[in-house]
């Protein structure tokens, strides 16, 4: 049997006072209390749109979190910035259902300007460098130094990486940077690593959360730190939600323990576990 997670008094109490002053209802009646039977909905349940960055440290955390609290998560992918139209940016435009969103900090304060999400919600989860990953079997190129890895990237035949934050920087900044993103252009795609285990890409720039655990794969190492984007993946609440503001009140109180979660100790263990740092939440 599922336990539920039990909010202190004082807590309760505290969440009244902010509901009355705003006008919501109170935890009671959010949680389907005092409503007949075919009006209440189960606000035990979180929509959960995650990037690429964390999403090995969040499919570790989740049935931990599932388990602790009793909240069911429904969790999908999306980038963290580009203009595709799976971004999570343009995923919450055209009103894919999210409570909580985990991206990069650059796209999250895309977002936070484009006031879709709850003013003083976000915090930060975790940092990771740029790495390079190659098929299982592949030699491992020479990344040692600036040169090195300009080296490798023109005698690579495709590189791959995410039209994301890091595609973003390796665009617009990195490859003009070193003189050959003309050269560049013509062998670049925006797959991802699953491309070079497939055998379609020979070559593979990410954040190293998101190629350490890759299968078919093999690790090269990180960037040289003259040329290295350091990637701080960041969480928040979703505003705009048109749902009752019965179920938005006791949403509130699941996505709060979500994010509380996040941060905690256990957390940051499935953190590093999946090449990331822990960072200071705020």
């Amino acid at each position: 049997m599922r336990k539920r997670w039990n909010a202190p008094m004082g807590l309760v109490l505290v969440f009244a006072g902010v509901a009355a002053a705003l006008g919501l209802p109170t935890v009671a009646r959010a949680q389907g209390q005092g409503q007949p039977e075919s009006q209440k909905q189960t606000p035990e349940q979180l929509n959960v749109i995650t990037s690429g960055g964390f999403a090995a440290a969040f499919q570790q955390l989740q049935p931990e979190f599932e388990k602790a609290t009793g909240v069911n998560l429904t969790v999908t992918r999306g980038a963290s910035q580009g203009s595709g139209p799976d971004t999570i940016g343009a995923q919450l435009s055209r009103g894919v259902a999210a409570d909580v969103v985990i991206l990069s900090r650059e796209g999250l304060d895309d977002l936070i300007a484009e006031k879709k999400i709850v003013a003083g919600s976000d915090i930060n989860l975790g940092q990771t460098p740029l790495g390079m990953a190659v098929r299982a079997g592949a030699p491992k190129p020479d990344i040692s130094t600036v040169e090195a890895f300009k080296q490798t990237m023109l005698r690579a035949k495709s590189v791959t990486f995410p039209g994301s934050t890091t595609g973003i920087y390796m665009v617009k900044k990195l490859f003009p940077q070193l003189g050959i993103a003309s050269e560049m252009a013509p062998k670049t795609t925006s797959t991802g690593v699953a491309a070079v285990a497939r055998g379609d890409a020979e070559i593979a720039v990410q954040p190293v959360s998101e190629l350490l655990h890759a299968p078919g794969t093999e690790f090269v190492g990180t960037l040289p730190k003259e040329i290295q984007y350091v990637s701080v993946f960041s969480a928040a609440m979703v505003a705009g939600s048109k749902e009752s503001k019965a179920v938005l009140a006791a949403r509130a109180l699941e996505a709060r323990k979500l994010l509380d979660f996040l941060t905690s100790e256990k957390a940051k263990a499935a953190i590093k576990a999946s090449g990331m740092e822990p960072v200071k939440a705020r």
